[in-house]
Order: structure tokens, then sequence, then C-alpha cells
């Protein structure tokens, strides 16, 4: 009986064994955790390739996003199950990094810290093929010319400040010129911008505390004698047999230029420009660069075919896009959002386009080629509230959204005003001659000015009654909407905001999205042919390169 017993409890042990290690069998095992177990290095500058150790990263970067604290984000360079790299983008803060696979999300334990980069100073001539990397912080000292024949290649990510005139022997604030048949290789991304900016720390940063950028090429212009670039910089434009509109003078993308622009006397024509052009052919690239804090204009084209896309002009003090010597390229999606506080003595507008200057306005001899850009899909926006010519802040006031003048014949398609004292002056008899035909030589097209004192009007010599009649054209499809309606274009809440948080993207079911006209000098094939009116459509192209809170970003890391 004992040993009956003792084989019972035998098998019902085997057979609880058994069920338990079933039961176990079939339990299925939790998922790997996503998980950060290292950062090499774990401190390191803006523009370093660093890895980051791990579980369950996977192999499809496309599913990975590295966001650094400050709320930057990164793309990784190559990913492994338990190793990834990416490079430390412009903005990234001290903090945890956080690795998002999917739908989970990992944090590192430790803070990653941004290690202050080597400061190399740059001044007088570049003679050689030059790279400026972002391990380094560039500082320019004076005038730096690159010599005819020379490249200087500036990586991704490269931080580059602006000495002021304090810093030069010659009292002359920092400015990089790319001298006629040198290049400029400034290719950044869209999330490793190149910048250029004061040298002046966060907090204490203004309008022209450098120079700026100045390129020159050997493309057209119409000048029939010797014109001296402006602020006694070296070169002229001068009537050639040689000159060629396709003329390559590099590429700027994805590149801001900060806090530059400098009026160097109370004399006109004696400035720099945040970004200057002269005579820049056809053959030089420029997308996605932003001019801000300008101490002038923000971009001005002196002659040349040089075409742009994607511009933004953030806190001009004088005109955003400036158009003279018979620049003829063209130019799509383009942002201007204005300080309404600051304004030059000259009076500011969002566009100013001369053929000629003041000294032969009136003479009868309109040069050629004539100023007659083509501009698409742009929005500038002077001020939310009623617009005035007096300014708080500055030396001048403001005038008018388009300043057109002086024989120009620039055009304008599918785009968006708002907020000025005037809309459009048409100015000098010697520009009535572009306004008519079929077509005219000057083409406004589908243009809204919203919030204007004054929509239209002429000036020196021209009517403004035929200033009216050319606008109000009806088969151009203008349009003029008073203060009290704009809420009916249903633009972006956060549209007029100073402080870093602006955003343009009209509101679902604006009038702004649909409607576009492609037609005359608009049905180049250098236009994408959007349905939108102004420079937004559904895509918000400001993102992750830009920045409008560049008082405050810290550029020593």
């Amino acid at each position: 009986m004992q040993l009956f017993k003792r084989v019972n409890i035998a098998v019902l042990s085997l057979l609880t064994t058994g069920v338990l290690l079933t039961n176990c069998k079939n339990d299925e095992s939790p998922a790997p955790a996503l998980s950060i177990t290292g950062v090499n290095p774990a401190s390191a500058p803006v523009g370093t390739d660093i890895t980051i150790s791990g579980t369950e990263f996977g192999t499809n970067a496309s599913n990975v996003t590295i966001t650094f604290t400050g709320n930057v984000t990164a793309t990784p360079k190559t990913v492994a199950a338990t190793s990834m790299t990416t490079t430390v983008p412009a903005g990234a803060q001290d903090g945890p990094i956080t690795v998002k696979v999917g739908d989970k999300t990992a944090t590192s334990s430790s803070n990653f810290t941004l290690s202050t980069k080597p400061v190399v100073e740059v001044s007088g001539r570049i003679t050689a093929n030059t790279t400026w990397t972002a391990g380094n912080v560039y500082l320019l000292k004076g005038y730096v010319y690159v010599n005819s024949g020379v490249t200087l290649t500036i990586q991704p990510g490269t931080i580059i400040k602006g000495g002021g005139k304090e810093l030069d022997p010659n009292a002359r604030a920092a400015t990089l010129i790319i001298t006629k048949g040198a290049k400029i290789m400034a290719e950044g991304t869209e999330t490793q911008p190149i910048v250029f900016t004061s040298s002046k720390p966060a907090g204490s940063r203004n309008y022209g505390d450098w120079g700026g950028v100045v390129i020159a090429g050997n493309g057209t212009h119409n000048q029939i004698t010797q014109k001296d670039f402006e602020g006694g910089i070296e070169g002229n434009l001068a009537p050639s047999a040689n000159l060629v509109a396709t003329d390559n003078s590099g590429s700027l993308k994805y590149v801001r230029i900060e806090f530059a622009g400098v009026a160097l006397s109370a004399a006109t024509n004696s400035e720099i420009n945040g970004l200057t052009f002269y005579g820049v052919g056809s053959g030089t690239t420029v997308d996605y660069v932003q001019v801000s804090y300008s101490g002038d204009d923000a971009f001005e084209w002196f002659g040349g075919s040089v075409n742009a896309k994607h511009l933004v002009a953030y806190r001009t003090w004088d005109d955003d896009f400036d158009t003279d010597f018979g620049y003829n390229g063209k130019v799509q999606y383009a942002l201007a959002l204005r300080d309404p506080e600051y304004a030059d003595q000259s009076f500011s507008n969002g566009f100013e386009s001369d053929n000629q200057g003041g000294d032969g306005t009136n003479s009868g001899v309109v040069p050629e080629p004539m100023t007659s850009p083509v501009f698409a899909n742009v929005s500038i926006f002077g001020t939310s509230g009623t617009p005035t010519n007096a300014t708080i802040k500055g030396n001048g006031g403001y005038q008018s959204a388009m300043h057109l003048r002086r024989a120009t014949s620039l055009s304008v398609f599918n785009s968006l005003f708002v907020g000025f004292p005037e809309g459009l002056r048409l100015d000098n008899v010697t520009t009535l001659p572009n306004t008519v035909g079929n077509p005219s030589s000057m083409q406004i097209r589908k243009v809204i000015l919203a919030n204007v004192n004054t929509p239209v009007r002429g000036g020196n010599n021209l009517t403004d009654a035929q200033a009216q009649t050319f606008f109000n054209t009806t088969a151009f499809a203008n349009q003029i909407i008073a203060a009290a309606n704009v809420s009916t274009l249903a633009l972006n809440d956060n549209n007029w905001k100073l402080d870093g948080t602006a955003s343009f993207l009209p509101k679902t079911g604006s009038p702004l999205l649909t409607g576009a006209v492609w037609t005359d000098k608009a049905s180049d094939a250098f236009f994408t042919k959007e349905t939108f009116i102004g420079a937004f459509g559904t895509t918000n192209w400001t993102a992750n390169w830009t920045n409008f809170n560049p008082q405050n970003t810290n550029y020593d890391k």
C-alpha cells in the first residue's frame, strides 16, 4: 500500500511538472526593449559625428528619429541593431538624447554635453581652394576676398561669425566677398544649415553687427559706364563683350545670414546688404536662404540672371527684395516678415526695383537688359495693425509693399502683401511704357493687397489713375482687401509672431490655397505650377533650417 502511494505521488508530480512546463512554453516572451546604453563621445561640438549604442535600433534609418535636448532632431547616418551614428545638429543643447524607433522611445540615462569649438580667424585674401568644416567656428575680420579661380567650400553645420569694425585695423565690418571668377560652395542640409552670424554673444546682437556676404560674377548687367561696387569693395560692373548670362559662382543651399547689412555712411549707395549679388549668372544655385536682422536690404541683385527658390527675409531694416541694373532672374517661394517698429531713412519697402540709378532716370535713355525679374509665390507681411509711415525705432518709416520705379519691368505672380501704408507705388514716367501692351513687359497677376492704406498710387509724373488702371485690369485678377476683411484670408494665427514661434501655413479652407495663374512670363519651366497664392500652401518649407529667434541662439557650441 505504501508503495502504491509513493507511485501515485511520483506520477502526480510528473504530471504537474509537465503541465507547468507546457504552460511555460505557451507563454510569449516579452519583446526586447529599445534602449540607449551609451553615447560616444559624450561631449562634442556641433557638426561632430557621434555613436549611440543600445538595443533594438533595427536597420531601417527612415524608421529612426534622434532628438537632442533643445528639441532639435537629427537623422541617423548609419543604423545597426545595437549602434547608430549621427551628426550633432546646430541648436542642440546639453542634456539627454532620445531615440524613437517606430512607436517605441528610449532616452539616454546620462547627459550629452556640447563642447566649445575652436575658433579660426580669417582675414585678407583666400588664394587657394579652401574648406571650412563644421568642427570649427570661423571668425571673419574686415573684408575677406576669395580670389578669382578659387573655390571656398563650406561644410553643412558650419558656423561663420562676422566681426564688427572694432576687430579690423581698417575699421571695416567683416564681409565675405566672392570675387568674379571665384566660387562659393556652401551647401548645408535641412537639419545642418550653414550659418553666418554676429560675433557677439547671445542676447547682445543687433542689426548691422557685421557686413554680409557679397557674390560677384561675370553675368550680364545694363551699366553703360563703370559702376564700382558699393561700400568700397573691390570690383565693378563695367561694359564688356564677355559677359556670360549663365556664369556660375557656386551654390548657396540651406544657408542663414544673420545680423549683417551695414550702412557705411549717411550717403546713398554706401552700404552692404545681408546678401548682395553683382552680375551673378544663372549657373549659380540659390535655394533655402534666410537673411535675418539685416541693417540694410536683406537681398539685393545688381544685374545678373541668377535664379532662386525658398528665400526668407526676417525683420529687415530697409527693403526685403531689391533689384537693380538689369537683373532678370526668376524667384519662387519668398517670405518676408517685418518688425513694424524698425525702418530705414530711405523708407522701407517689401520690393524696391529700379532699372537704372537716379543719375539717368529722366535722361530718356533706358539701358538694357532691363531689370525684369519674375517673382512668384511671395508673401510679405508688414504689420497686423494699422499701417503707418512712422516707426517707434529706427530712423525712418514704412512706404510700399512694392515700389517699382525708374523704368523697371519687374513682374509678380500669385503673391500676397499685407500691412503697408501703400500697396503698389508705380514711380516715374519712364516706368509707364512697361505697363502697356499685350502682354506688357511688367506683369502683375493674381496679386492680393490687404490692409493697405493706399492700395495703388503713382509718382514722379506717373499718375495715380495710370497706376490704378494697370493694377485693376480685370484680366490680371488682382485684389484689394480692406483691413476689416483681412480675416477672410484665414491666415495662420501665429503669422505675425516675432518671438520665434511664427507659422505661416494658411488655415484649412483659406481662399489663398486655390486660384493661382501661370500665364505669360510665369509659364516658364522654372516655376512649379502651384495652386496657392502667396509663399505657402500646405507644406511648411521653412521647417528645421530657419531660425526666427537668432538673438538667443548659442553658436559657441
